[in-house]
């Protein structure tokens, strides 16, 4: 569940933005930056920035966690009360880690809270992993962090910044930019308000009740009048693809996805960390958006 990486210098960002809370500069006298990142997806960002220059440790790496009811651990308490650099999600997704934060305050540490970093509020959508603009404000927050906490490694960071979200986001990009131009418009369905963002940026038509994917996320009961909007969706076949997080399988989303696989509407999976827990942030998220070009292709190309 733990995920441990030493990584190498990374890259810089002119100031520090929004949501990143800075104090004195410097790191430990010849060590890395000690980074905690409450989730594997975040961690993954902040470990590439990073490189050598910086230890990461993700609180959650396992997709079998939801992150939403975690129970920190002492050591995830130990290992954010010495963290200099911390990152959290926010958006009520991950308050377990702000807890932690907030019981061992430090001067010196630089927290990083993604709701805030992007200007978002309570109630709105915590997963801004899935919107690509956010992505990159947060690895802009994360390697302005770092030039921070140690201005000695700042030719590093803006080196290993620019690597990432150049060639590293090449074809995470290309891919976004690719199935917007194809399918933009295109009526879709999903389970949860995880895809909503990243059906935005591709500009599908998300037509599932908002209320719904906000109740699946939530995890409180769908009311029965989405319930029959999204059958009739399906028996309908008014939605192309019906993506499903595998990682909150309802009974009621089960339902949905093989009532879709019986309508002979494609439904691709998607997950809510990193799947599996090797692979960086790009390559999971370029592995999925695939699955999706393929499936909007079989669906309007039969």
């Amino acid at each position: 569940m733990r995920n441990r990486r030493l990584l190498a210098a990374a890259v810089l960002v002119p100031l520090l933005l929004t949501g990143c809370q800075v104090a004195a500069p410097g790191s430990d006298a010849g060590g890395p930056l000690r980074v905690v990142a409450a989730e594997s997806m975040w961690g993954s960002l902040a470990t590439q920035l990073g490189g050598t220059q910086v230890e990461v440790v993700s609180l959650i790496s396992s997709p079998d966690v939801d992150p939403h009811s975690y129970e920190p651990t002492a050591v995830d308490a130990r290992d954010v009360a010495v963290a200099q650099v911390l990152i959290t999600n926010g958006l009520g997704y991950d308050t377990w880690a702000s807890k932690l934060a907030s019981a061992d305050p430090s001067a010196g540490r630089r927290n990083i809270d993604v709701g805030t970093l992007v200007g978002l509020g309570v109630g709105a959508n915590p997963h801004r992993w899935y919107s690509p603009t956010d992505v990159v404000r947060v690895a802009d927050a994360i390697t302005a962090a770092y030039i921070s906490a140690d201005p000695s490694a700042a030719a590093e960071f803006r080196a290993l910044h620019d690597r990432l979200l150049g060639p590293g986001f090449a074809t995470y990009r290309s891919m976004i930019a690719d199935i917007r131009s194809r399918y933009s418009g295109v009526t879709v369905g999903a389970s949860e308000s995880i895809f909503a963002p990243l059906s935005a940026a591709l500009g599908l038509r998300l037509i599932t009740p908002p209320s719904f994917l906000r109740a699946i996320s939530e995890g409180t009961d769908p009311t029965a009048a989405d319930l029959l909007t999204i059958s009739e969706q399906i028996s309908g076949h008014r939605i192309a693809v019906y993506v499903e997080n595998v990682q909150n399988r309802t009974p009621d989303v089960a339902r949905q996805a093989e009532a879709a696989a019986a309508a002979g509407i494609p439904v691709v999976t998607i997950t809510e960390t990193l799947a599996p827990v090797s692979v960086t942030f790009q390559q999971w998220q370029t592995e999925q958006l695939g699955r999706l070009a393929a499936a909007l292709k079989e669906a309007l190309h039969r």
